[in-house]
């Protein structure tokens, strides 16, 4: 598996921030986010054990290809 960063979140101090991904074998992506713990919002999902949710800000949907028009720096 190749995982490509495609962008981290431009607000964030330090660079310690939400990355996205883009895995070539797959072809899915993978998302670094803060982790969802609020009971009410988790509790509007459908979500299986072995699944998780993160979050990212909406400013971070310019690294996804779709919306780009491209794939990324690092693709």
């Amino acid at each position: 598996m190749a995982l490509h960063m495609l962008g981290k979140d431009p607000e964030s101090p330090e660079g310690k921030s939400p990355t996205v991904y883009y895995d070539d074998q797959t072809d899915n992506y993978v998302v670094q986010g803060w982790k969802v713990l609020d009971d009410e919002r988790l509790s509007q999902l459908d979500l299986p054990s072995h699944e998780t949710v993160v979050e990212i800000p909406k400013r971070m949907m310019q690294f996804f290809p779709e919306v780009s028009g491209g794939r990324g720096t690092d693709v």
